[in-house]
């Protein structure tokens, strides 16, 4: 019977988890056994309301959700974006803001005006390549980094960087600055497309409530 089956809900690690369960808390949806923080467990269960969550490194919530590992997820739009993921995206949740941008010394401002062959160092090479491909025609050569991308310029590899930008005071610090916005980010909730149609009651139930909390606060 569809009512003996659980939802399962994947969360990114960290801060976005806790915003998440603590949204989740203000709409009666609640897992007690998340609350033990030496807790050694995998995978969380709430009998009663039938529902299982995990968490998981964020580029992997994708990943479970679009398998059906997972029903529901909740992660960065700039994983969605990088991961490129078949799941539906259904609500922006509005924390974890910030931004995806091209970052670098001032002097690199005129490279980019001029539609230079320059160099991109990023974590997010999908963004980068769509973004001075498709939307700005330059043509760039990528250079995957996976650490601090803001050591690039410094050292003199990449003329630019793209990397999330929160308060921007990393970049401050090592005479870098924001030259140009590719998007604004925050968390959003994803849904696999099979549990879409099989669960779409029970699903849609949790997307409205979830909607109306956040247009109460």
């Amino acid at each position: 019977m569809a009512e003996d089956r659980y939802l399962t809900f994947a969360l990114t690690k960290g801060r976005l988890a806790d915003k998440t369960l603590s949204l989740l808390e203000q709409v009666g949806i609640t897992c007690e056994e998340m609350k033990d923080k030496n807790s050694r467990k995998l995978v969380f269960v709430n009998e009663e309301l039938k529902l299982k969550f995990f968490l998981a490194k964020g580029p992997d919530v994708p990943t479970y959700v679009e398998y059906g590992a997972a029903d529901i997820g909740v992660t960065g739009k700039d994983i969605l974006l990088e991961e490129g993921r078949r799941v539906y995206e259904v609500l922006d949740l509005g924390f974890g803001k910030c931004r995806m941008c091209v970052c670098g010394p001032e002097s690199a401002r005129e490279l980019l005006q001029h539609h230079e062959r320059i160099r991109v160092a990023s974590k997010y090479p999908v963004i980068a390549k769509d973004y001075f491909y498709n939307k700005k025609h330059q043509t760039v050569d990528i250079i995957k980094l996976n650490g601090s991308v803001e050591l690039g310029p410094i050292v003199g590899l990449p003329d630019v960087i793209v990397d999330i930008v929160e308060t921007g005071s990393t970049l401050r610090e090592n005479g870098l600055g924001v030259l140009e916005e590719i998007c604004e980010l925050s968390a959003r909730v994803i849904v696999n497309q099979v549990s879409m149609q099989m669960e779409s009651e029970r699903i849609r139930e949790i997307i409205l409530r979830l909607r109306k909390q956040l247009e109460e606060a």
